[in-house]
């Protein structure tokens, strides 16, 4: 069974709560709501929007590439969590506000538990 079919609820919850946020998004332009509270329902819904790629990206790795928790070889298992986790960072990295400081003083996020440097500085 594929699992956007056994977590069919779960992932239906999470798109009933970005449609939800995209309703109050349009709510907000039709009131002529100003640009700042606009601007945080984007937020919001590509918060959403990335929390539901994350979990579907999380079970495809789960259900087929290999599942952490059932793989013998501790490697393939250490591998498929970490790369779990980049995903889970990643999304919550895209969802985040934007920050206000110039770019140029912008650090990037860093993944200080990830040995691979490439991946460290994502």
């Amino acid at each position: 069974m594929a699992h956007t079919i056994r977590e069919k609820t779960k992932l239906l919850n999470r798109v009933r709560r970005v449609r939800g946020q995209i309703e109050a998004l349009e709510r907000a332009l039709e009131e002529e709501k100003g640009c700042a509270d606009v601007l945080h329902l984007v937020v919001a819904v590509r918060g959403a929007m990335n929390s539901l790629m994350a979990e579907i990206i999380e079970d495809h790795i789960r259900m087929h590439v290999v599942d952490p928790t059932r793989e013998r070889d501790r490697s393939r298992a250490q591998g498929a969590e970490e790369l779990i986790e980049v995903v889970q960072a990643y999304c919550r990295g895209c969802s985040s506000s934007p920050s206000l400081e110039p770019a140029s003083e912008r650090q990037p996020p860093r993944l200080p538990w990830c040995s691979d440097r490439r991946l460290a500085d994502l």
